[in-house]
């Protein structure tokens, strides 16, 4: 058995896909903490969830993330190392990292963390190419620091929902200061890219559907 005691994962359709994988794995013991999208709130999150994370050994940082090479929407990928933007990396748990690619059969990569959505295709290459990463997200360099300086055992895992093959809309805007979606500005966001409004849908559904399914695998007997 994986032994993995509590899982942090981005709040809401993230959040409810990692919690039904759970239920269909029977995973009822294992703790799941909802994080704001991003990194503005880490200190209050670690505040508010004091005793889940203070109780908690060994985590696993999750939810999905942006393809910066050839990985297909509904892949998914560990982590290996994560970078910031100012190139600086921190490396996840090489024994419970280990334990999670025996049991799920993936691939190990290096990711980068931004401050904000990263929707240009274009602009996914470029990042590849300056910090020779995969993937992109957008909590987990900082909350791996976090954990890790607070003696916690870290891995990511991550599945892809946007890839290479086109542009998506910027909803960078749309992310309140509590790092939440926000309905309205996302709508508007959406309307104004129709072609790329249908690819970030078709990709969340898709990737959303493929986590709920890696942490039932995970968890599974």
């Amino acid at each position: 058995m994986i032994p993995i005691d509590t899982i942090v994962v981005p709040q809401g359709a993230e959040y409810q896909a990692v919690c039904r994988g759970l239920k269909k794995a029977n995973a009822h013991q294992i703790r799941v903490v909802p994080i704001p999208i991003g990194i503005n709130n880490i200190q209050q999150t670690f505040a508010n969830y004091s005793i889940e994370l203070g109780n908690a050994q060994n985590i696993l940082i999750t939810g999905l993330c942006g393809s910066l090479s050839k990985r297909s929407v509904g892949d998914t990928i560990l982590y290996k190392n994560c970078f910031n933007l100012d190139r600086q990396r921190v490396n996840l748990q090489s024994e419970l990292t280990t334990a999670i690619q025996q049991k799920l059969s993936v691939d190990l990569v290096s990711g980068l963390t931004s401050d904000r959505v990263i929707n240009r295709a274009k602009e996914k290459l470029e990042l590849s190419q300056t910090y020779g990463v995969s993937v992109v997200d957008m909590e987990g360099y900082q909350y791996i620091q976090e954990l890790q300086q607070r003696n916690k055992t870290v891995a990511m895992v991550r599945v892809v929902s946007d890839d290479l093959a086109g542009n998506i809309p910027d909803l960078t805007t749309a992310i309140d200061r509590d790092g939440n979606l926000q309905i309205i500005p996302t709508a508007i966001a959406l309307v104004k890219q129709p072609i790329g409004a249908i690819r970030l849908i078709k990709g969340s559904l898709t990737g959303l559907k493929a986590l709920q399914q890696t942490i039932q695998q995970l968890f599974e007997y």
